[in-house]
């Protein structure tokens, strides 16, 4: 037997009925995936807005050290 036939014999003996039954669990996982990554990016929605009063309260201690520094950039 060559090395063509061995590999043709286990090709037809290794075959089990519906190739698109047998992979449709990686488009199961896929969207699995996709979905807690979702869910992860879904949960830090809003996050600036949960601070906003320690950050009114940054800008404004901040705001004197500003003022003499007009024109910054320009």
């Amino acid at each position: 037997m060559t090395l063509a036939t061995t590999l043709l014999a286990a090709a037809e003996e290794a075959h089990h009925g519906n190739v698109a039954m047998e992979t449709i669990i990686f488009g199961i996982v896929a969207v699995a995936i996709f979905a807690a990554l979702g869910l992860v990016t879904f949960s830090y929605r809003d996050v600036a807005n949960r601070h906003a009063g320690k950050a009114q309260a940054f800008a404004e201690s901040r705001s004197t050290d500003l003022d003499h520094r007009a024109g910054h950039g320009h």
